[in-house]
């Protein structure tokens, strides 16, 4: 080709800026918290149609706080090599009011179906998640305060109550276990990628752990949750017995706090990254286990 860059077809690059705009990646894994949910909550099983529109109302939902982080967070991201390419900093889309129009009515209807077709409780945990990442994280934390992503990460958790909430509105322990593990786990998830980003955070002026306490208190505090966030995980199989769960819990939780350990004794990037990776890791294996229980278990 002689070196020369060949375009993407104009629809083709469109679906996968409206895909990164989204942030549906991040968003899959939300929605599939959500079944998680579902799946430990005691009472009868959703039908396969009920599932089905609980995920797609939680990806709504969770696509929505995401275009709003972008929209609203434009300015900072062109300051930082890992976003400087999102649609709204390279100008493929261009922000204006009709965007925040699509983004509030993609909330409302996916609030307005759960209402409907679900019930008001799982409706008002989806719209509560959506609200946490766009208003409280995005808005009132990242700019504010390193606790940003800690109280921010109650964004996931309500997933997993507006999964268990369809089910039945009256919370089991499992459920709000589920929920607190999500919440544990979401900081030294991110702490690990801000580590490795610090630059970019700290040029953004944004007061991510590692660029206010340093690597080696974030490294610690990173450790701290994931002990934390594995124990309650191994907990949660205690009062609700399942082999596959178990097993998942305990290889994924082991891998964890391994990669954890590692980043303790030597903050350093390559490391980070690693743990980074590793948490991915324990929370895929954590889900799959939780959900492979319920259907073999029933």
């Amino acid at each position: 080709m002689n070196g020369t860059t060949v375009a993407q077809p104009r629809p083709l690059a469109t679906a996968r800026a409206l895909f990164g705009l989204l942030k549906l990646r991040i968003g899959l894994v939300i929605a599939v918290t959500a079944v998680a949910g579902a799946a430990i909550q005691s009472g009868p099983s959703l039908s396969g149609a009920r599932l089905a529109l609980l995920f797609v109302t939680v990806l709504m939902s969770a696509g929505a706080a995401g275009a709003f982080n972008q929209y609203y967070e434009t300015d900072v991201d062109a300051r930082m090599q890992r976003t400087r390419n999102r649609p709204f900093v390279s100008g493929r889309f261009q922000r204006g009011p009709a965007w925040l129009a699509a983004i509030a009515a993609l909330v409302g209807i996916a609030t307005a179906v759960s209402w409907m077709w679900l019930n008001s409780s799982a409706a008002l945990y989806t719209l509560a998640g959506a609200f946490t990442y766009a208003i409280v994280y995005t808005v009132w934390l990242k700019r504010r305060t390193w606790w940003n992503i800690v109280i921010g990460g109650a964004a996931g958790s309500f997933a997993v109550l507006a999964g268990a909430a369809a089910v039945q509105p009256d919370l089991s322990a499992e459920a709000w276990l589920l929920a607190i593990v999500l919440f544990l786990w979401t900081p030294p998830h991110f702490w690990s990628l801000a580590m490795v980003c610090r630059d970019d955070y700290a040029a953004a002026g944004v007061p991510m752990l590692p660029v206010v306490k340093g690597d080696r208190v974030t490294a610690y505090a990173i450790l701290g949750h994931a002990v934390a966030l594995v124990l309650l995980s191994l907990v949660l199989a205690w009062l609700r017995p399942g082999a596959i769960y178990l097993t998942c819990a305990a290889l994924g939780g082991a891998w964890f706090v391994y990669a954890a350990l590692r980043v303790a004794r030597n903050p350093t990037r390559a490391t980070a990254i690693r743990c980074f990776l590793a948490s991915l890791a324990q929370l895929s294996l954590l889900l799959l286990g939780a959900m492979a229980d319920a259907v073999l278990l029933g």
